[in-house]
């Protein structure tokens, strides 16, 4: 009966688990596929908790261990998430992604002793050479959950020291090479000891070695700019490594999270390496991204810059019939979305028609800034996606670029030899008129210059994104 209560509350779980994915493509649905996904994953834990027996009618021990155990994750998970800002939220998601594939290797590690401590059991089949299939496919899913969780793990962590600044690019001689004889060398030993050539945990620790040395050098060169796409694959990465783990408890929840996880992943990858123009190789290769732009910007044309006040801008947005603003990570550093949305409020009452246009890979991951607006209450039929709203710029009298840099720069349609060439962008420079708003004329996260800050219809509003658009509200309402 408990068996039966299980498999059901399994099957609850993966509804719960297709249903909040379903509904996390929305983004006023978003929440309460979250919540529902949670709670899937709760059922599915206690009952494993509580009612799992193994074929011998054991059930599972140490539940004081495991409750205290959970107890002081859901402080600490919940303690990070109620302190995290949104600015670094990309570093939360890579650091839970790199728990999550730590645990898979862990499982991994834990199988494969558990199956060196009954080796005595299966010492005849290993001299003979007679390996049951069955025991070459647990090594098998043993050693694939075993690489690619170490790969998850030690390449998130990485990917979260680069997003905090931590941790820079680099790049060794021969990356390329040096990266093939580690993962060939993992995947060598690996077979080795699934064919039963060699044995003994030495070897499998050697193997576990290599693989986090890989994600290690995997992650360490590749730009900053391309860091949402690599957060994305290592992400599916863990969901892979925690599939191998369902196969190998023969547990379906397991089995179908870790699978939709994957596949969500690895679809995502793919959008955003189609909204860059760029393939998941030259990503992983290419290094875009690597200066942060640490110098002052310079003119590829030759051109000026054009400085605009806050007063010039107020008046041209309160006297426009449509205004639409382009939020950036700048707009996430400052902390700047509850202004925007009080001035996108005061523009609506004074009839302005008003949007917002997000770019797939604005801000450092994805969905970055809807999630950041939502926050302040935003409509979410006011967020418009690029290939959505870039007709509408050429009808637009004002455009406010918030923070946002690369993903406006018109270098990636003009420019053959600029390292975003080919990357679709928001089409600002269609507009009327054009303000935008950063600190400095500092490069973006690409490192390279931005050819719209030239352009005679732009101008510059310096000064940090929160106090400049408070003055923006101010000086609305004074007009």
């Amino acid at each position: 009966m408990a068996q039966q209560l299980l498999e059901f509350l399994y099957l609850l779980a993966a509804i719960s688990f297709v249903l909040g994915l379903k509904y996390m493509n929305s983004p006023d649905a978003a929440r309460k596929g979250n919540i529902l996904a949670a709670v899937g994953m709760t059922l599915a834990v206690f009952g494993t908790i509580f009612l799992y027996q193994n074929e011998e009618g054991m059930r599972l021990g140490h539940k004081g261990l495991i409750m205290a155990a959970l107890a002081i994750g859901t402080v600490i998970g919940t303690l990070m998430a109620k302190r995290v800002k949104m600015t670094s939220m990309p570093q939360m998601v890579s650091f839970f992604n790199g728990m999550g594939g730590a645990c898979a290797a862990l499982i991994s590690i834990l199988e494969f002793n558990e199956m060196q401590a009954h080796a005595a059991s299966h010492a005849q089949e290993l001299i003979s050479g007679d390996y049951s299939s069955a025991h070459i496919t647990k090594l098998l899913i043993i050693f694939a959950g075993l690489i690619i969780g170490s790969v998850s793990f030690s390449g998130s962590i990485i990917a979260y020291g680069k997003l905090e600044d931590k941790i820079k690019d680099f790049v060794l001689p021969m990356q390329q090479i040096v990266n093939l004889l580690v993962f060939g060398s993992a995947l060598v030993l690996s077979g080795l000891m699934i064919s039963g050539s060699l044995q003994g945990s030495i070897w499998m620790y050697s193997v576990l070695g290599l693989a986090l040395i890989y994600g290690i050098l995997f992650v360490l060169p590749i730009g900053g700019a391309d860091m949402p796409v690599v957060i994305s694959l290592l992400n599916s990465f863990t969901g892979v490594a925690a599939a191998c783990g369902g196969f190998l408890y023969d547990n379906k929840v397991m089995l179908m999270g870790g699978v939709l996880v994957g596949s969500a992943g690895t679809i995502l990858t793919v959008v955003m390496c189609r909204a860059m123009n760029r393939s998941l190789t030259n990503v992983l290769i290419g290094n875009f991204g690597g200066n942060k732009g640490g110098g002052p910007a310079k003119s590829g044309s030759g051109g000026s810059i054009r400085e605009v006040s806050a007063t010039d801008t107020a008046i041209m947005m309160k006297y426009a019939q449509k205004v639409i603003i382009v939020p950036g990570y700048g707009l996430a550093v400052a902390q700047a979305q509850h202004v925007c949305h009080e001035l996108e409020e005061l523009l609506e009452k004074e009839g302005v028609d008003v949007k917002y246009a997000i770019h797939p890979v604005a801000g450092r991951m994805p969905g970055h800034m809807n999630v950041l607006l939502a926050e302040s209450n935003v409509s979410y039929d006011k967020l418009v996606e690029m290939e959505h709203i870039n007709p509408e710029f050429n009808t637009c009298d004002v455009v406010l670029i918030v923070g946002a840099n690369d993903v406006v720069n018109p270098a990636a349609k003009t420019d053959p030899s600029s390292p975003i060439y080919g990357m679709p962008i928001l089409e600002v420079e269609q507009a009327r008129q054009i303000v935008v708003m950063k600190r400095s004329m500092k490069a973006g996260y690409a490192g390279i210059d931005n050819e719209l800050f030239y352009n005679p219809k732009c101008g510059m509003l310096f000064g940090d994104a929160k106090a400049t658009l408070t003055k923006l509200v101010n000086e609305v309402k004074a007009l």
